[in-house]
């Protein structure tokens, strides 16, 4: 007698189901992987894994990065978590703890999420009598350029950032100001990982500085960062505005589920 297949434990399109669990599997791990951990963990046959990874990477939902042999999430992956993330559950926690924020900080305070190289905003609080800043809603800007990117960037493995900043074509250049090599950008996210914040003088805006701090998930992926902005005159610290910044983040990553380690101070 035959037995009919149980349609819940089988999938009705093996590919696509394995595909996703390379994705998944790629997404909780802290850094690339090689190929046969991901054929052992998943316990796929290693030339299906290779076949898959081949198609992702054309895709560019993953990354090879040959001199490690290793693979990680790609540009269209962050794109893809960055659409999940743009949508309304994220924003509407967000937009009171931002409000609140504002009311301490007496200054601007906007919600970024990875879209890429760049940082998409999603939410904007404008602080009274402050004036209006380029990073609007639906606004993309160079993430090495930002507060909120350099943030996200320096909690994402440095195997990742390589991928997403490989040369120096990768760098865009608003104001003059800011990395414009794989080298410069290292050097600048070891500073952002001591002290657990990020800041920009005028790389986005002539005049103006912010502070960023990253919202981490449960694993400690960056799914978004706050920042703050201010005139770059000297009556704002960076340090200052740090510290109001990190609890905020803080309380983020609370409501969404996630952690957030305390930042350190300089």
């Amino acid at each position: 007698m035959s037995v009919i297949p149980d349609s819940k434990t089988r999938p009705q399109v093996p590919a696509a189901d394995q595909t996703l669990r390379i994705l998944s599997y790629l997404a909780r791990q802290r850094g690339p992987v090689p190929a046969r951990t991901i054929a052992t963990a998943l316990d796929l046959p290693r030339s299906t894994v290779y076949h898959l990874l081949a198609a992702l990477q054309e895709h560019q939902f993953v990354v090879h990065l040959p001199e490690d042999r290793r693979w990680g999430l790609g540009i269209a992956a962050f794109e893809l978590a960055g659409g999940y993330s743009r949508q309304e559950p994220l924003a509407r926690l967000g937009r009171p703890v931002l409000a609140d924020l504002v009311d301490r900080a007496g200054e601007s305070a906007h919600l970024a999420v990875m879209h890429g190289r760049d940082v998409l905003y999603i939410v904007e609080e404008r602080a009274p009598r402050r004036p209006a800043l380029v990073t609007d809603v639906g606004v993309r800007l160079p993430s090495h350029l930002t507060a909120t990117g350099r943030a996200m960037l320096a909690a994402l493995p440095r195997e990742q950032v390589r991928a997403l900043f490989p040369d120096a074509a990768a760098f865009a250049d608003r104001t003059g100001r800011g990395p414009q090599r794989p080298g410069e950008l290292r050097e600048l996210l070891r500073g952002v990982r001591e002290r657990g914040w990020a800041s920009e003088d005028g790389e986005v805006t002539l005049g103006l500085g912010s502070v960023g701090v990253a919202v981490l998930d449960h694993v400690g992926w960056p799914i978004a960062a706050i920042a703050v902005t201010f005139p770059e005159d000297g009556a704002r610290e960076a340090a200052e505005i740090a510290e109001i910044v990190a609890p905020v983040a803080a309380e983020l990553g609370r409501r969404i589920g996630g952690t957030r380690p305390t930042a350190s101070k300089p």
